[in-house]
C-alpha cells in the first residue's frame, strides 16, 4: 500500500496557482512532502506528494473548482514516500552550445554510463530563433572522480559544446 500520491498539476502561469492549490489540500487534511514547482515556457508545472486520510479521488474532488478555474489539468499516482532517502549531489554538469536535437540524449547518456545519479536537470534555450543557444544544468551523485566525467565528457567539446563539471559544495550545519 502506498503511503503518498504524486499530484501532478499543468496550466498556463499566472499569480497565484501555489497558494489556492496549496490553500485547498490543506484544507482537506493533506500533508506536503516533496515538491517540484517550475515555469516551462508560459507554463506552470507542479510536481508535490501529498497524504492524507482522504482517497486520490477525493483530494481530486477538492481540487477541482481550483483546477477548473485556473485551468490546471491534474492527475495523481499513488507512490511510496522514500522521503531522506535520496543522495546528495556531489556534481554539477553545465553544458551550453548552439540548440540541437540529440544533446540532452548525448550528455546524459554519458553521465548514466559512468554511473552518475541525476537529481535535478533544468535546462532552457536562449539566443534568438536565428542562432539558439541550449543551456542546460545538472545535479547528481557519482561515484566517479570530476576528471573522469570530464574525460567522459570531452567529445561534445569536440563538437563545439561547452561542458563545464564542478563539485557542489554544501554547506550544512
Amino acid at each position: 500500500m502506498s503511503d503518498w500520491n504524486m499530484l501532478t498539476l499543468v496550466g498556463a502561469d499566472r499569480p497565484g496557482i501555489v497558494s489556492r492549490v496549496t490553500r485547498a489540500l490543506y484544507e482537506v487534511g493533506c500533508h506536503l512532502g516533496e515538491a517540484s514547482m517550475i515555469r516551462l515556457g508560459g507554463n506552470f508545472t507542479i510536481m508535490l506528494m501529498v497524504r492524507g486520510e482522504r482517497s486520490g479521488q477525493e483530494i481530486l474532488d477538492a481540487l477541482t473548482p481550483v483546477s477548473d478555474e485556473l485551468g490546471l489539468r491534474a492527475h495523481l499516482d499513488p507512490v511510496h514516500g522514500g522521503l531522506h532517502q535520496h543522495l546528495v549531489p556531489n556534481f554539477q554538469v553545465r553544458v551550453t552550445g548552439a540548440d540541437r536535437a540529440g544533446i540532452v540524449a548525448e550528455v546524459t547518456g554519458i553521465l548514466a554510463s559512468h554511473g552518475f545519479n541525476i537529481q535535478e536537470l533544468e535546462s532552457d534555450v536562449a539566443g534568438d530563433r536565428e542562432r539558439p543557444i541550449y543551456i542546460m544544468n545538472i545535479q547528481g551523485f557519482c561515484g566517479e572522480t570530476l576528471e573522469t566525467l570530464e574525460s567522459a565528457l570531452s567529445p561534445l567539446v569536440e563538437q563545439g559544446v561547452s561542458v563545464d563539471v564542478s563539485p557542489v559544495d554544501l554547506l550544512i550545519g
